[in-house]
């Protein structure tokens, strides 16, 4: 697992990369602000249900939650799953909206 902060997202997102962002917020979170990805709650990676993911093993994979704790553990476990290049943004959503607003 590898470490990204909202900043060195934000730029990747201006450029214009793509980018295979997941959202692992509970639903209310996710409907609150969201900046785009597929979402997959935490607690369905734990269930190990991510047939909606596991075609992107061998990609990159940006995980954010609401302060990058659940995003750290997301990824800790998509790793465990064949996983090969996870990413956690520090921070999440607090730092995001901090720094960029809604």
């Amino acid at each position: 697992m590898q470490n990204i902060t909202v900043e060195e997202l934000k730029q990747r997102m201006d450029a214009g990369e793509k980018l295979n962002l997941l959202d692992v917020r509970e639903d209310v979170e996710r409907a609150d602000f969201n900046i785009g990805g597929t979402h997959l709650r935490l607690r369905r990676i734990q269930d190990m249900a991510i047939e909606d993911i596991e075609d992107l093993k061998e990609e990159e994979v940006i995980c954010y939650c609401r302060s990058g704790s659940r995003s750290q553990m997301a990824c800790l476990m998509l790793e465990h799953l064949g996983f090969k290049n996870t990413v956690n943004v520090t921070g999440g959503m607090v730092d995001w909206t901090e720094k960029y607003g809604r």
